[in-house]
């Protein structure tokens, strides 16, 4: 979300934030206006939050009313969050449309087009290969489990054979029985921590009614976005603006980086699975070749689960490698690790860079939390939720803190806030007309209205 351009009466000269000319970007921070709700009148180096105002009050009891109807409603809600997603991916082509002359009307009638055309040739690519090969699957499925059980056994003959002392034996064996198996015959891994991840997809069909005014909602909120900020701006308390757009664009910042991501990551992993398996079928077993569009599409598709969606989109071509024997269940393993490695190592650096890196223990908590809490999406958008907040919280800690004004220069380096309390990354003209249009139209319908109902508005 981008903040609009407003006037030089708009802007409170209390709340400028200094203009960064020839200045280090620590200087400017360090000038910026105290924080809201912190009290600074106080003891010079003791901050205290000051008294909240009537209407903080109000506007921080709609928030929790509004947010616990969303959470109250979160299945309904779903579709929308897919919506603002596309939002995000469809408003630069709008923009840059607009901003060549093009009515914004038309720009995304324009872009919805060619969405669809692009859209409809990608599934005609990649449907019909993909339906054959599940159908293929389908029918091969008893023949290829019969094969897995030959190779079983013939794994069994080959450890049965092998000249190993009795305690190592009885060992193996023990081990291989304990497999899956805890005390008292639970399992040692509890899968189900996983299944609110998978049950999510059910709530689909209940929100099939949301997916279905997914694009004119889409639509709209494309058409009237300018004017929806501008207005999102104006309501604002001036002291809350730059706070107020800055936790924005560190959100926006984020997601941006993970859907830019996730959408190369995912294209590229697929294709490069691709490649693979059609190599692996050429040069190991022909197995590979026969399911190598249904193995990438999952592959690329489970990256949306960052370490846990490549290790599950492994697992069914590993099994489908040990219905052919131990050389090409190697070759499978040798394979993904490699794309991983591959995208661990080179592309997620270039493409995602580090605002969505964490600690793959707390990827992993988080992804579970998310599956939990609001199912497959909620699994989807956990990384990009969670860091957000990471960032969220410790620009708040810095803005807090005004002997630190390095670290808080360095939480909103890059986010466009030297020139003052909003943000910078304006719509120009095209914003500008926008919100002379939406102003016109205001006075046009006042001027429309009777005497007497403009009367009792003003009384």
């Amino acid at each position: 979300m981008d903040e609009p351009e407003r006037s030089d009466t708009d802007r409170k000269p209390a709340q400028e934030a200094p203009t960064p000319a020839a200045t280090s970007p620590t200087a400017w921070v360090a000038a910026l206006p105290p924080a809201p709700f912190v009290n600074a009148a106080g003891p010079p180096g003791e901050l205290r939050f000051a008294p909240l105002s009537p209407r903080v009050a109000v506007l921080i009891a709609t928030a929790i009313v509004i947010g616990l109807l969303l959470w109250m409603a979160r299945d309904a809600v779903r579709p929308f969050v897919v919506g603002l997603l596309l939002v995000y991916l469809l408003e630069p082509p709008v923009r840059w449309l607009a901003r060549r002359g093009l009515r914004r009307t038309l720009a995304i009638l324009l872009v919805y087009a060619v969405a669809i055309v692009a859209v409809v040739e990608i599934v005609s690519v990649t449907l019909t290969p993909l339906v054959n090969e599940m159908i293929r699957f389908l029918q091969d499925l008893p023949g290829l489990a019969t094969q897995l059980q030959v190779q079983l056994d013939r794994l069994s003959e080959i450890y049965a054979r092998l000249q190993l002392p009795d305690a190592v034996r009885e060992w193996i064996d023990s081990m291989i029985a304990g497999i899956g198996q805890g005390e008292a015959g639970q399992p040692v891994l509890d899968v189900s921590i996983f299944l609110p991840v998978l049950t999510g997809a059910g709530s689909l069909i209940g929100a099939v009614f949301g997916y279905i005014l997914l694009p004119v909602w889409v639509f709209y909120i494309l058409k009237d976005r300018v004017v929806l900020t501008a207005q999102f701006d104006r309501g604002l308390p001036p002291a809350w603006r730059f706070d107020v757009w800055a936790v924005l664009r560190i959100a926006r910042r984020v997601f941006g980086q993970w859907v830019r991501a996730q959408l190369v990551l995912g294209f590229t992993v697929g294709v490069f699975t691709f490649i693979g398996l059609m190599v692996l079928s050429r040069f190991v077993d022909p197995v590979f070749g026969r399911y190598a569009v249904l193995l990438s599409v999952t592959a690329g598709i489970l990256e949306l689960l960052p370490i846990i969606g490549p290790i599950i989109s492994a697992v069914p071509a590993v099994l489908l490698a040990a219905t052919a024997g131990l050389e090409p269940v190697i070759a499978a393993l040798v394979l993904y690790t490699l794309v991983q490695q591959v995208e661990n190592n080179l592309l997620v650096p270039k493409i995602q860079g580090d605002a969505v890196e964490m600690h793959p223990a707390m990827v992993m908590f988080a992804i579970v939390i998310g599956g939990a809490l609001a199912g497959l999406l909620g699994a989807i958008l956990a990384l990009p939720v969670t860091a957000a907040a990471r960032d969220v919280v410790r620009y708040l800690f810095r803005r807090l803190d005004p002997e630190a004004p390095e670290a808080l220069a360095s939480s909103i380096a890059g986010l466009g806030l030297e020139v003052h309390p909003g943000a910078a990354g304006v719509d120009g003209a095209e914003g500008a007309a926008d919100a002379k249009k939406a102003t016109r139209v205001k006075n046009t319908t006042d001027a429309k209205r009777p005497a007497s109902r403009r009367a009792r508005r003003v009384t």
